[in-house]
This record gives C-alpha cells, structure tokens and sequence, in this order.
C-alpha cells in the first residue's frame, strides 16, 4: 500500500490543482473536487491513500 501527501495548490471551478509533497517535483495534478474530501481551500494538505483523499 502506498501512501502519497499532496496541499492544494488552486481550486478552479469543479477541479483542483494538487502539488506532491513527498517527492521533488513542481508537476500538478489535476482531480474532480467530487473526489476530494468537502472543505478543501488552497493550502490544504491530503493524505492519498487506498484511492481516497483525506484531510491531514
């Protein structure tokens, strides 16, 4: 099982932009918000785990 961290980088409409925290690298991802937990902001840090976002 592999667990990775991600902070919310923006939020743009229906998707948001996740930045990886565990690892060097400056790509982002783009997730549905209907993925992420409710109460997201920029700045939020994720845990992604078991195909599941949640709030660190």
């Amino acid at each position: 099982m592999e667990t990775w961290y991600y902070t919310v980088v923006s939020i743009d409409g229906d998707y948001a932009n996740l930045k990886r925290l565990d690892i060097e690298s400056d790509d982002l991802k783009l997730v549905a918000r209907a993925l992420l937990p409710e109460g997201i902001a920029e700045g939020t840090k994720l845990k992604y785990e078991l195909m599941q976002y949640f709030i660190v």
